[in-house]
Formats: C-alpha cells, sequence, structure tokens
C-alpha cells in the first residue's frame, strides 16, 4: 500500500493518518474498507460528522438525483428550494415540538465557523467582550475559536496571544469547589479582575476533553446565573448534537433553553459541510451582510441535512441511541473494568470514554494501534490522550456494535 505521496507532498499538520495508517477506498454504513479491502468498524464517526453513517442510501440518492436534475449548488444566501424545504421542516418538526423558538443563521462549511458566528453577535449585542468558556473545552481552530479550547498543543499553534476568554474550571476537575458560585463570585467581586462576560459557552458533555457529561441540575444552575447577570447561554452542539446523547440537542435532557445554539457536523448529513447558529429572535441584531461566507448554506448539505432530520424525527433513532448506551455502558462494567481495576469509564447514548489515567504509562496509543490492526478505529482524547473515545455511528447494529466492542477487550487484553 503505497501512502509515500502523502509523506511527501503533504504538511506535517496531518493526524488522524498517523493513527490509521492505510489508504481508505469505500465506507458504508458503520464499515470502512481500505484498497487492500481489509474492513474496519468504525468507532469514530468522523468525529461525530457521520451519526448516520458512511453513504447512507436516501440521502446518497437525493444528493445524486439533485445533481443529476441540475439543482444549483452555490448560490451564496440567495434563496433556494433546499434551504426553503430544511427551514421548513427544522422549524415544524425539530424547533416546534419541543417548545423552541430560534432564528437561524447559516454560518459557514464547518464548526469553528458557527462559534466565531455567536461569539461575535454576543460581543456585539452586550457590548462586553469577555466570554467565559470551561477547562477542558474544544470549540474551534480559528483564532477566535481557539481562544475557548484550552488543549496546550492546539494553542501553541496559534502564534500569538488569545485574549478575551476567562477560562473556568470545569465542575468535575474540582469536587469540592462549587464552580456555579465561584463564578458569581467573580461577577460580583470588584476585586476579582474579571471582566463580565458577553456569553458563557459550553459543551454539556465535553468530547474532546475526555468524555465528561455535565450534570443536569448544574446545567439548570448555570441557565439560572445567566439569566440573573445578564450573560448569554451558548451551548456548543457541534459534536455532541444531533442525537449523539440519546436527545436531538445535548442540552434536552436538563430542560433547559440556551440562547444560542452552535451546530454542525452531522447536521450536513454524511459528512456534508455545514453549520448553523440558532438564536433567540430578538438576539438577531445583524446588519445585512454583517457576517458572511463563501460557502455558508452548501445546497447539498442542505439536501443531505434534510434527509437526516426527517430520520430523526420520524423513526425511533433517539430511543434507540439511549438503548445501545445501554448496550456499551453494560459492557463496559462487565467485560473491560475487571481487566484492570485502574481503569474507568463516562458517557451517555453513543458517546464513551474509557479512561487510562491511572496508569503509569501511555496505555491509549499502543491501544488505538492494536484496535486498528484488529479492525477497529477509535480516537483517544482527553488530558494527555488518556481517554478512549466510543463514537460510532449512531445506526450501528447491535451485532456490529458487540463486534467493535470485543475487538476493544480482545485488544487491551494483548496491551495488558
Amino acid at each position: 500500500m503505497n501512502t509515500e505521496i502523502f509523506e511527501t507532498f503533504e504538511s506535517n499538520v496531518r493526524s488522524y493518518c498517523r493513527s490509521f495508517p492505510t489508504v481508505f477506498t469505500r465506507a458504508k454504513g458503520a464499515i470502512m474498507q481500505d484498497e487492500d479491502g481489509k474492513e474496519y468498524i468504525d468507532f469514530f464517526a468522523g468525529a461525530g460528522a457521520l451519526n448516520f453513517g458512511h453513504n447512507p442510501d436516501e440521502m446518497v440518492r437525493r444528493v445524486c438525483d439533485y445533481l443529476q436534475n441540475d439543482g444549483i449548488v452555490h448560490s451564496m444566501d440567495m434563496y433556494t428550494a433546499p434551504k426553503r424545504e430544511f427551514l421548513e421542516y427544522f422549524h415544524d418538526r425539530i424547533l416546534a415540538p419541543r417548545g423552541l423558538d430560534y432564528k437561524i443563521q447559516f454560518a459557514g462549511p464547518t464548526g469553528t465557523n458557527a462559534v466565531e458566528c455567536a461569539t461575535k453577535l454576543a460581543r456585539k449585542v452586550k457590548g462586553r467582550e469577555n466570554i467565559f468558556a470551561f477547562m477542558g473545552a474544544f470549540h474551534g481552530m480559528t483564532l477566535g475559536s481557539l481562544a475557548l479550547t484550552t488543549d496546550r498543543c492546539s494553542r501553541d499553534g496559534a502564534g500569538q496571544i488569545l485574549p478575551n476568554v476567562t477560562h473556568i474550571p470545569a465542575p468535575y476537575m474540582f469536587p469540592e469547589l462549587d464552580t456555579i458560585a465561584y463564578m458569581e463570585r467573580l461577577l460580583t467581586d470588584d476585586h476579582s479582575g474579571v471582566e463580565k462576560p458577553a456569553a458563557i459557552i459550553l459543551e454539556t458533555i465535553q468530547a474532546d476533553g475526555g468524555i465528561y457529561v455535565f450534570d443536569s441540575q448544574w446545567l439548570r444552575d448555570l441557565r439560572a446565573l445567566c439569566d440573573k447577570y445578564d450573560i448569554l447561554l451558548i451551548v456548543d452542539d457541534i459534536q455532541v448534537g444531533c442525537g449523539r446523547g440519546g436527545y436531538f440537542f445535548s442540552f434536552e435532557r436538563a430542560g433547559i433553553v440556551p440562547d444560542m445554539v452552535t451546530m454542525s457536523k452531522s447536521i450536513g448529513g454524511f459528512g456534508m459541510p455545514m453549520s448553523i447558529v440558532l438564536m433567540k429572535p430578538e438576539l438577531d441584531q445583524w446588519e445585512p451582510g454583517q457576517h458572511t461566507g463563501t460557502f455558508r448554506g452548501n445546497q447539498l448539505s442542505l439536501v443531505a441535512g434534510k434527509a437526516g432530520l426527517e430520520i430523526m424525527a420520524e423513526t425511533d433513532l433517539l430511543e434507540n441511541v439511549r438503548r445501545k448506551g445501554q448496550i456499551v455502558e453494560n459492557f463496559l462494567k462487565t467485560e473491560i473494568l475487571p481487566l484492570d481495576k485502574r481503569i474507568c469509564y463516562r458517557g451517555i447514548g453513543l458517546i464513551w470514554g474509557v479512561d487510562f489515567d491511572a496508569f503509569d504509562k501511555d496505555m491509549t496509543k499502543p491501544l488505538i494501534a492494536a484496535c486498528f490492526k484488529n479492525g477497529l478505529i477509535v480516537e483517544r482524547v482527553g488530558r494527555d490522550n488518556d481517554v478512549l473515545k466510543l463514537m460510532p455511528p449512531l445506526v450501528i447494529s447491535d451485532e456490529l456494535l458487540l463486534k467493535g466492542l470485543n475487538i476493544l477487550k480482545q485488544s487491551l487484553m494483548e496491551i495488558l
């Protein structure tokens, strides 16, 4: 298998290919295949961009039909039939049944575009520069989003100071610390040295931070804090939304309503590029053209994305995600934990982390290599990359899910 061309001409910044050193050619559902014909079970799912799996039949059919009928592909933010259909369906079948009233902004092709848009609008509306974000957060790689992100390696790539963000300890970091009271003290103490923020942004399930599910009551208390001090609450649902946690929006389990929501990845269907910002109507204070982008509202993504919304609204997918989550948790509890008492796990729905922080040496790098050799693609995240992130497509069959989990067990036994 020839990978020399990539190593010769592609930038050193390439990342995932170093963990999965093969040339992929085909993919379907939860299976990827390389050019030698070897198959791999996908527990990575495009970092959350493939909740509906690889090349789902109905999405592929609709995109192909649209292209074969000379449907417009690029249109800036002009009115198009796919955009009208997406907006109507999103409002009628996703927002309205949940009692949510949001305007929708198409922000660009990727998640960081949505985060940049939301924080820019929050600062414009509130007239304040500071934003509160949480330690362990990942919100994107462009400079504004990177300022919110805490991963040291990512931040070191900026080459400059990343200003106007105050990072708050995540609630799991210091169990004895009341982080809500801590933020309130920052806001009220005239010697805190911290400027009142325009917004607080968070992932309700920190994914790249190590799979930490924020407590529902804590989320409600955070919403109350924002209301009390006139601060906007932004939920970043780019990776953990679109059903990943067993609910379409990750914040539904807490019964809260954010002021803004950022979405990307699987909102585009099956890896098609799109991001959106949901905002309460009174926050839509943009002047026409004040925030633009050449590739906002990609038409093929709107076509595929609407098909994804239909799957969510018209099937039992979300219920099945919660059911499959129980399968994963039961397997981790009964088959993985007994292998070594230092292992622990966390998760919800179909996003789970197996934590090896208590080990004296790096366990996850050889483990993902062993998994790859045995036919499973899985990523590592968290502090020092000590957490194995299990994130299969939401549509994975029970049989493939258990087969992948057993490959994980086999690989871990080899490493141990």
